[in-house]
């Protein structure tokens, strides 16, 4: 049995593999890209972008929102969704610190 069980691994580790995850899926990175673009949006206006059905976009926007990625808001009969600030800072800090820990190695 491999070491998969998440309390194995800290609570950084985990959060960064939540995050990571979401964005694992190309849908989801337009969606990302999209949102960064427009500032806000609509959930019908992501699915015109996408060449996608509806149903799919909302699970893609569950999954993106379930990490911390985005936050949505009730309008009315729609759930406007926007980029969460603080998610793309911790991954921000989290990419810049082991970037600059990488170095030229003499290996493989």
């Amino acid at each position: 049995m491999g070491a998969t069980k998440t309390e194995h691994y800290t609570d950084q580790q985990n959060q960064i593999a939540t995050i990571t995850k979401a964005l694992g899926h190309p849908a989801r990175i337009a969606i990302i890209e999209y949102l960064l673009k427009v500032n806000a949006c609509i959930c019908n206006d992501i699915v015109d972008e996408l060449p996608l059905a509806q149903s799919t976009v909302s699970q893609h926007l569950k999954e993106l929102k379930n990490a911390g990625l985005i936050k949505g808001n009730i309008e009315g009969n729609a759930v406007c969704y926007c980029i969460d600030e603080t998610t793309f800072e911790i991954l921000k800090n989290y990419f810049t610190k082991i970037t600059a820990t990488v170095t030229k190695q003499n290996c493989c």
